[in-house]
């Protein structure tokens, strides 16, 4: 039965594909690929170059030969933008008690208080902010 062997990019071994016929057409590849791997077509798309030309396969009518080896590489949908993995740290202060002045915000606050008004929040900041805010220690003082 012919074959075309494909890996991912990442990977170390092959797997196998079998069809009927001389050749299998790029847009079938993909779409026994994907079911094999189960990816879903909204999330990616598969971009799929010869192994040993390393010529890329574009266009979905183009006919692979049998017992041919591909490489496969998972691309991000194209029109659609990928979200940053940026978070923004926000601290409100609590609303009980008597009104307070607002705080001129140029005047820099001290990374002790900085700290301490972060730990008192439920929630606790990734390893990296607190080692920023550690790292400021030398530049300001507590």
């Amino acid at each position: 039965m012919p074959c075309v062997h494909y890996k991912f990019f990442s990977l170390l071994h092959y797997d196998t594909v079998t069809f009927s016929g001389l050749h299998i057409s790029l847009g079938d590849l993909k779409r026994q690929i994907m079911s094999r791997q189960k990816l879903k077509v909204t999330n990616c798309e598969l971009q799929i170059s010869n192994a040993q030309t390393g010529e890329e396969y574009t266009d979905d009518n183009s006919l692979i030969p049998k017992n041919s080896s591909v490489i496969v590489r998972r691309v991000p949908v194209r029109g659609v933008k990928t979200t940053s993995k940026t978070r923004f740290i926000t601290r409100t202060e609590p609303v009980s008690g008597t009104p307070k002045a607002i705080e001129d915000s140029s005047a820099p606050t001290p990374l002790a208080q900085l700290i301490k008004g972060w730990l008192c929040e439920e929630t606790l900041g990734s390893t990296s902010t607190i080692l920023y805010l550690l790292s400021l220690r030398k530049t300001r003082p507590l």
